[in-house]
């Protein structure tokens, strides 16, 4: 397990991440901030509702410290394969990569997929 790893999810998990980040991001129901400067921002800030990170970055050491700070500031975090599908559902131009992403609002649409997402990404944490 990578250095940015704090557990295991679950791939029916990831794919109702992937299906929250695509409402949110690439659908308009709520806002998003994308890379690991700009989630690390929000997670300090505490602006994040949620904090989805990639598994596949390189080097890893990139997002090591966004765990610690998500678990000081009572942020859920969760983790799905791959930067290019995580890009690709947020909204971002074919092709890209992000290593993160902060969900900082959520749109009616969206709302029961975050909470459903939200308690299994605090329930792996824990």
């Amino acid at each position: 397990m990578s250095v940015h790893i704090a557990f295991e999810t679950p791939q029916d998990i990831k794919d109702s991440v992937f299906e929250l980040v695509k409402l949110v991001g690439k659908e308009g129901n709520g806002t998003v901030k994308k890379g690991a400067n700009e989630v690390t921002k929000c997670a300090e800030r505490q602006t994040a509702m949620m904090v989805v990170m990639a598994e596949d970055v390189n080097p890893p050491e990139l997002l090591a410290h966004i765990p610690m700070i998500c678990k000081e500031k009572n942020i859920p975090f969760i983790y799905v394969d791959s930067q290019e599908y995580l890009a690709e559902y947020a909204g971002m131009a074919r092709g890209t990569k992000t290593a993160a992403i902060a969900i900082l609002d959520v749109g009616r649409e969206a709302s029961d997929r975050f909470d459903a997402v939200k308690t299994a990404a605090e329930g792996l944490a824990n």
